[in-house]
Formats: structure tokens, C-alpha cells, sequence
């Protein structure tokens, strides 16, 4: 599946958007860095609804540096004038460095003190090439990111193994079958998730599929929504409808007539 859009509910309403991957040296820390670009006339606004993936996320803006961790709905942010941001979504082994209890950082942020950083990705955001600003600002967030942190332990990867094998296998609906993949036990992966991202691996599994669900909605109007529900391990069209309503406040077929609008 192309992840390009992927939790972007309404990607016609994008300003510029780019995804870049990890270099080598962050690949335990971060799973890609995302950086929006935006110039909005002004007296008008551009609405970003975002069914994030099951992670933190580092960002950076002109003004200040965040940690966000993990969400349980829809995230708004409403854009106006000239701006960017620089993201990184976060590999579970990168938690640790920012809290202790990503838990209880659910649908919040979190501002991480580092004036060095951003004044570096501001910087760099400066260049007038976008190519080469926004590679120069994933390269000081992965030398910051590198600099921070300790040598990545075998069950700070065991977590990342457990995002992975979640996140790219549609046929993984269940936590044992997730724990047989991995050869550890359901409390292991229990454990895991608490301390490395802050949600249970059940919900790792509904926020993959419902994410999944909702772009082959919008990318493909031509399936029926219960061939949709089938796909991605729904036991028929009403559990889909009910995942959607409880996490996006809106029926999948309301979606699917209003994904295109910009």
C-alpha cells in the first residue's frame, strides 16, 4: 500500500507535503520524517484532519519543539498564513527519551527544551531549494535524534519488531497472533506497548486497519464498502461503520463522498 496518504483523511486539502525516510544512522529511532509547507492567502485556512499512526511524533516548528504522543481519535490543525513544520514519527525505542509514561502523554504534547535543534531546522528551512532544505533539516534532526540517544537495547527492538509485524500485516488481527509471530507471550507484547507507546497492542491492530479501511475507502470508489470491511478483517460492513463512528465521528460511506472535496 502506498502510505504517502495514508492517515491523511482528506488529502486534497494538503498544502505541500512530503514524506522522506529515515537515514541508516536513525533507523531504530525514527520509521520517516514528514514536513508540510504551507502559503495560505491571507483571511483564508486550510483544515488538516489526521488519524495519525499508533506512534509519537518529534516536531519541530519556527517557534517551538514538541513531543506528541500517541493518539486515540482524529487530530485537527487548522493552517493559515506561510509556515512548515518538520516531523519525525517516532520508532517505539525513541520513546524512552522523551517520557517514562507515553501513556499518559495520549492526546497531548509535550515541549522539549532544545533551542539548538531548532534553531538548526530553522535554518535549514531557510534554503530556497526545497529539495535541499528539507533533506538539510531531516539531517539535523537525525544528528540531534543520534546524539540523544543510548545505544538502542534488544527490547527496545523487540518493540520496534512488535510496531513492524503489526503495521505490515494486514492478516494480523488478533494480539496471540501477534505474540506467535514474534515468539513472546501476550503480557510481553503487554508490557512492550505500554512502555515503548503508550497504547495496547489491540489498539495498535484497529488504528492499522481502520487507517487502511479508510484510504482503500477513498482511493477506490469503485468497492463496495463491505468488500472494503472484508479486506482489511472486519467481521462484516456494520463493525466497519462502528469503527468509524467511534473514532472519526462520521459513517465511512459520509467519508467516501467527502474525501475528494478540497
Amino acid at each position: 500500500m502506498d502510505h504517502e496518504f495514508k492517515g491523511i483523511l482528506y488529502p486534497a486539502r494538503l498544502p505541500e507535503f512530503h514524506r522522506l525516510p529515515a537515514p541508516a544512522e536513525v533507523a531504530e529511532l525514527v520509521q520517516w520524517f514528514w514536513i508540510p509547507e504551507w502559503d495560505i492567502e491571507p483571511g483564508r485556512s486550510s483544515r488538516q484532519q489526521v488519524l495519525s499512526f499508533p506512534a509519537s511524533n518529534l516536531a519541530i516548528q519556527r517557534d517551538v519543539v514538541e513531543f506528541a504522543g500517541p493518539t486515540t481519535t482524529v487530530s485537527n490543525q487548522d493552517l493559515a498564513g506561510r509556515g512548515w513544520a518538520v516531523g519525525a514519527l517516532l520508532q517505539p525505542a525513541a520513546v524512552p527519551l522523551f517520557t517514562a509514561n507515553p501513556a499518559g502523554l495520549r492526546d497531548a504534547r509535550l515541549e522539549v527544551a532544545a533551542p539548538g535543534l531548532r534553531g538548526a531546522v530553522v535554518q535549514a528551512m531557510e534554503i530556497s531549494d526545497g529539495g535541499r532544505r528539507r533533506a538539510q533539516a531531516v539531517a539535523v534532526v537525525a544528528e540531534w535524534l543520534a546524539e540523544q540517544s543510548p545505544k538502542v537495547s534488544d527490547e527496545a527492538r523487540l518493540a520496534n519488531a512488535m510496531a513492524a509485524l503489526i503495521a505490515g500485516n494486514p492478516a494480523l488481527v488478533r494480539v496471540e497472533d501477534v505474540a506467535e509471530g514474534l515468539a513472546v507471550s501476550v503480557r510481553t507484547l503487554q508490557r512492550l506497548a505500554k512502555k515503548y507507546v503508550g497504547l495496547g497492542p489491540a489498539a495498535l491492530i484497529r488504528r492499522r486497519r481502520l487507517q487502511e479501511a479508510a484510504d482503500r475507502a477513498r482511493s477506490h470508489p469503485e468497492m463496495d464498502l463491505a468488500e472494503v470491511a472484508a479486506e482489511f478483517g472486519y467481521a462484516d460492513q456494520s463493525h466497519l461503520a462502528n469503527d468509524f463512528q467511534r473514532v472519526l465521528g462520521f459513517a465511512p460511506s459520509s467519508y467516501r463522498r467527502h474525501s475528494g472535496q478540497g
